[in-house]
């Protein structure tokens, strides 16, 4: 299993060659989009946090902000927005990288970190990315505060690449993100709206930003768009899997922290019961573990992350080819086959 690592970005991935599910993936040189992007990328946490640290005077503030841009995240969005925007850009017979697309990329992970600070508060997390998380070692109102501060700082970033349709489209992708919250009676009947709206809104928007910004067609625009959603809900299928099958250590969090909380995303209809109580009696999480491995659950999750990932493939394969293009489709083969 070779392992990726991004110098100076503190980001290392693996990529698996182990299929899972039904069919294949596309079989080609493989392409490394994280030494692809070394240069694009090597600085982009810097910058996030330049641009979180330079907006405020209050210290605390700025440590509470800066807390999870660590380069210890799986850097997904910046990563995949990157791409996208220089495969588009090939496309286009462009070899530049707009400002406004790097910008665009931290964007979208200053906006998902925000999302995930908000989350730790409500959901009294312990543990994200291996260290405690950011409501342990600060209050809930700080922490809180924090997230609305790097919110506001994106929405600055956002208005300076002076492009109202572009602006119109992250904020979209910005709002399906911060309300993807449901109640308990909806979870599951609307388990894939809510994972759209959780992970793949702002990465299918962002893509098609990206798209917007170097005056790709409309067709070409929801190429981007479509990439990113498929891509998006294949990442968020695997992560609910995960929450089943992965250790504490390989997904840095507590295995049935989500479970413990009353806050179970995978569609399993037999966990309704539960899941209405809040897994409060005695033995509900082993019972919880025990009926989604005996189910077909994690199969058909496996099979629609997989379906998703091939039509990130096929969609992918509509733009020009280019070293770009095909780390494109190591992506979705890189979604799919993730280990953390």
């Amino acid at each position: 299993m070779p392992v990726v690592c991004m110098r100076g970005g503190g980001v290392c991935r693996a990529l698996s060659s182990q299929q899972v599910g039904p069919g294949s993936m596309p079989d080609f040189q493989p392409v490394d989009p994280y030494r692809l992007l070394e240069d694009d990328l090597k600085d982009i946490y810097t910058d996030i946090r330049q641009a979180i640290t330079s907006n405020t005077n209050l210290d605390e503030l700025r440590r509470i902000a800066s807390y999870y841009f660590d380069g210890q995240g799986k850097a997904l969005r910046p990563m995949v927005a990157v791409l996208m925007a220089r495969a588009v850009n090939l496309h286009l017979n462009r070899n530049d990288l707009l400002a406004e697309q790097r910008q665009v990329a931290m964007i979208a992970e200053m906006i998902h970190s925000a999302s995930l600070i908000h989350d730790d508060v409500i959901d009294q997390s312990d543990f994200r990315r291996g260290k405690p998380s950011v409501n342990v070692v600060w209050n809930h109102k700080k922490v809180t505060m924090a997230g609305d501060y790097i919110l506001a700082v994106a929405a600055m970033m956002i208005a300076r690449l002076r492009n109202d349709d572009v602006t119109l489209v992250l904020s979209q992708g910005e709002f399906m993100q911060l309300g993807s919250k449901e109640t308990e009676n909806e979870r599951f009947a609307h388990y894939l709206t809510k994972t759209y709206r959780k992970t793949a809104s702002l990465i299918a928007n962002s893509l098609k930003a990206q798209a917007m910004l170097v005056g790709a067609d409309d067709a070409l625009c929801e190429v981007a768009f479509q990439y990113g959603r498929n891509v998006g809900l294949a990442f968020q299928l695997v992560d609910d899997l995960l929450d089943f099958v992965s250790s504490s250590d390989a997904m840095g969090k507590p295995t049935a922290a989500d479970l413990k909380l009353g806050l179970a995303t995978a569609p399993y209809p037999e966990l309704n019961p539960m899941i209405m109580r809040r897994f409060q009696e005695k033995g509900d999480v082993e019972k919880a573990f025990e009926l989604v491995h005996k189910s077909q659950g994690l199969e058909q999750t496996r099979f629609l992350a997989k379906k998703h990932c091939l039509e990130a493939t096929r969609l992918a394969s509509s733009i020009s080819d280019s070293p770009y293009q095909k780390a494109l489709i190591v992506v979705a083969d890189l979604v799919i086959n993730r280990m953390k």
